[in-house]
């Protein structure tokens, strides 16, 4: 950075000048020693001959400078903003009033001009005056001593000295009109249009010669093509650069403020060039494109010399602003300026290779900028954990920042980018993306670490609901602001539904302790009253509940889904245990009939309670079904359905169950168990039921025997109740 600070200071050192358009002098040719000799002798007083050397003819406009430069001292300039290019505000002359250069004696001399053909005398008087109307005479002198040339009548020395005489009119009038036209803004329309018109005669001439060139004249010296409208372009640039190069009006001289002011300087300049000069101003001039790539090519030569420096962050965001975003939009399409710069062609500030390694260096410090924050804001939110200090609530839920901070730093990136362009825009996208993912990873893993150590905190339970909470808020950013494509969106919910997995774990580490005592008792009590101890079960989920409650309503019903199925899944272990041998009919119904009521008493809980699992609903009363049912090929059926649901019921799943219906003969249960062999064209489960389950594996011969020791190999089944026929009719 302090190498850009010397670089700007240098850039802006020199004196500032006048808030003019001005076009410096254009350098005097040196004259030969016949010129010189020439020059000399028209210092005798005659009618034909010029009084003052060449530099005479500069002296009024030298002294009329300094008198304007000593009148602008004496006015107070504002400060503001509307003052930047003050010299469309100077020199304004009201209605009636007459020009400096003309004093009030021009009238006369216009009568005299308007008369015989002048004297060189009186041509020279006439520009020394400032009057543009000796610019014919002067152009008609020149054709007769070309005429003269060409005839032969005279004299080579004859000839030169004449010559000299004219090229020293035309030094007058070439400082008069570059004069003029170097202040385009501080003359009167009237004598700009003159000026201009004189140029226009001199390009003319200039073409006219050139189409006639032949063999040179013998004795004249080669003066065509004169140039003057190169001159005046070469004017054009050197004003732009006086303009573009003068220092700040305040402020510290930072890239900011150059950019600032390089910027505001050729929009407001151009478009009083457009606004004021244009209308004036003959086509062939091309002013606003004489001015546009002057202005131009100095603010390309500014930030080209920047780039040769080693750039900090900030600059390098500045360079790609300026180049890609304010000043093709905001300068160069600008409402009063787009339609007239359509055609110049101006291009960009730097070339496209500059660019493109500019912006890699961009995005490569944007990464790393973010990859600091996103670490940094990390740390802090482990240190609140580890230090016990409880969440925020909002709304009612537990309430975590980090979430908010994250999401802040990647759009601040996303939108610092695409200030630029749109097209870094996308780029940056999957740099930021990929930042991200590498966060959630680190994330997931600062969260584990803290459900191990920090059971014993206070706030233990309402930090792990507010990181639960966090999830919500990142995948409504990823769908909705990002429009992360799905197979991304994948790859980034990973690590958050790792960490909500393992929070719902910890939330309901509690509950599952409860219950696993509730469901021994079906198996201990070979099934005696199994509604009695669903109900127990239910029961003593509803206290929990309301240790949930400060979780999104998304994930307390996330929760209520665990929830189901943990109790779904663990009423199929018991029924799994193959502790249960039923060799009737009338006994396998009973069965049936209590496990219906079981299911529908859990599916009505956890529905009530905001569970989403309906993929859960036909898991037991299928099971209830399959004990039900005394027919094999109808067993079948069923089982061949139920594998369709749940891809992951298994032959020993299957094998478990059946185990129950004592009456089936080992043929019978292998046949049974060979539906599983067919494919149903199922695909992998994408929830998991069976998977968790975990099965005793026995023989088949053996499944009619019970594997708990007692007094009778046929359990006692007087308890069961027999379920009311409309409660069976209900299933199919």
């Amino acid at each position: 950075m302090l190498k850009m600070m010397t670089f700007f200071q240098g850039l802006s050192g020199h004196q500032p000048v006048p808030d003019t358009l001005d076009f410096p002098r254009s350098p005097q040719k040196l004259r030969s020693t016949s010129e010189a000799e020439s020059e000399a002798s028209m210092s005798v007083a005659s009618s034909e001959d010029l009084a003052p050397p060449l530099e005479a003819g500069t002296a009024l406009y030298r002294e009329e400078e300094k008198t304007a430069k000593k009148k602008k001292e004496k006015k107070k300039k504002s400060k503001g903003l509307a003052n930047v290019f003050c010299v469309f505000t100077k020199g304004k002359k009201k209605k009636g009033q007459l020009s400096s250069a003309e004093p009030e004696g021009a009238a006369r001399s216009r009568q005299g001009l308007d008369g015989p053909p002048p004297t060189v005398e009186e041509l020279k008087a006439a520009l020394e005056r400032g009057q543009l109307e000796a610019a014919p005479p002067l152009l008609a002198l020149e054709r007769e001593l070309a005429a003269a040339a060409a005839a032969g009548g005279a004299s080579e020395e004859e000839l030169v000295r004449r010559q000299s005489k004219v090229e020293a009119l035309y030094d007058l009038l070439r400082d008069q009109v570059l004069g003029v036209l170097r202040r385009p803004l501080e003359v009167a329309p009237e004598r700009l249009r003159q000026a201009l018109a004189v140029v226009s005669e001199q390009e003319s001439e200039d073409r006219q010669a050139a189409a006639a060139a032949g063999p040179g004249t013998s004795g004249l010296a080669v003066t065509r093509p004169r140039r003057w409208l190169q001159l005046w372009r070469h004017g054009v640039a050197e004003a732009a650069e006086e303009r573009m190069g003068q220092r700040p009006a305040a402020g510290p001289e930072v890239p900011e403020s150059v950019f600032l002011h390089l910027g505001r300087t050729m929009k407001e300049d151009l478009e009083a060039v457009v606004e004021r000069l244009k209308p004036l101003f003959p086509a062939e001039f091309g002013v606003v494109a004489a001015y546009a790539e002057s202005y131009h090519q100095h603010f390309a030569a500014h930030l080209a010399a920047m780039t040769q420096f080693e750039l900090c962050e900030r600059d390098t965001y500045m360079l790609l602003v300026w180049v890609q975003n304010l000043y093709p939009n905001d300068i160069i399409n600008s409402p009063k300026l787009a339609g007239e710069l359509q055609g110049v062609g101006l291009g960009s500030l730097l070339p496209p290779r500059q660019i493109r390694l500019l912006e890699a260096t961009f995005l490569s410090n944007e990464a790393a900028n973010v990859r600091e924050l996103m670490d940094r804001a990390l740390e802090l939110e482990a240190q609140h954990w580890a230090e016990d200090v409880p969440p925020q609530r909002l709304d009612g839920h537990c309430h975590s920042e980090l979430a908010i901070d994250i999401i802040q730093i990647i759009s601040q990136a996303q939108a610092k980018a695409e200030s630029i362009t749109l097209d870094l825009g996308s780029q940056i996208k999957q740099v930021l993306l990929a930042e991200l993912s590498a966060f959630l990873r680190s994330y997931q893993r600062a969260f584990n670490e803290f459900l191990e150590r920090g059971k014993q905190l206070r706030n233990y339970r309402a930090n792990v609901i507010a990181n639960i909470n966090n999830c919500l808020s990142f995948r409504m950013s990823m769908e909705q602001k990002w429009q992360v494509p799905q197979d991304t969106l994948s790859l980034l919910l990973g690590p958050l539904g790792e960490l909500k997995s393992h929070g719902f774990d910890t939330l309901l580490q509690n509950l599952r302790e409860d219950l696993k005592p509730l469901f021994k008792r079906f198996t201990h009590t070979r099934w005696a009253a199994p509604m009695e101890t669903v109900e127990k079960i239910i029961t003593t989920v509803d206290m929990r509940l309301p240790e949930f409650s400060e979780l999104q309503d998304c994930f307390r019903e996330e929760l209520m889904e665990a929830v189901h199925l943990h109790l779904v899944k663990e009423y199929i272990i018991q029924l799994s245990k193959r502790r249960l041998v039923l060799k009737t009919a009338e006994q396998q119904q009973q069965l049936a009939g209590h496990i219906l009521a079981n299911a529908d008493t859990i599916q009505h809980f956890c529905t009530q309670h905001g569970s989403p699992a309906t993929w859960l609903q036909p898991a037991l009363p299928t099971l209830a079904e399959i004990i039900r049912l005394q027919d094999p090929s109808a067993i079948k059926i069923e089982v061949a359905t139920y594998a369709t649901c749940y891809p992951d019921f298994s032959k020993g799943h299957l094998g478990a169950i059946l185990s129950i219906k004592g009456n089936l003969s080992n043929s019978e249960v292998k046949s049974i168990r060979s539906i599983l062999d067919v494919s149903t064209g199922a695909q992998e489960p994408s929830r998991s039921l069976f998977s968790l389950i975990k099965v005793l594996t026995q023989s088949i011969f053996c499944h009619a025997w019970p594997l708990c020791p007692g007094p009778s190999i046929q359990p006692n089944m007087t308890h069961l109740q027999k379920p009311s026929r409309s409660k069976l009719q209900g299933w199919p």
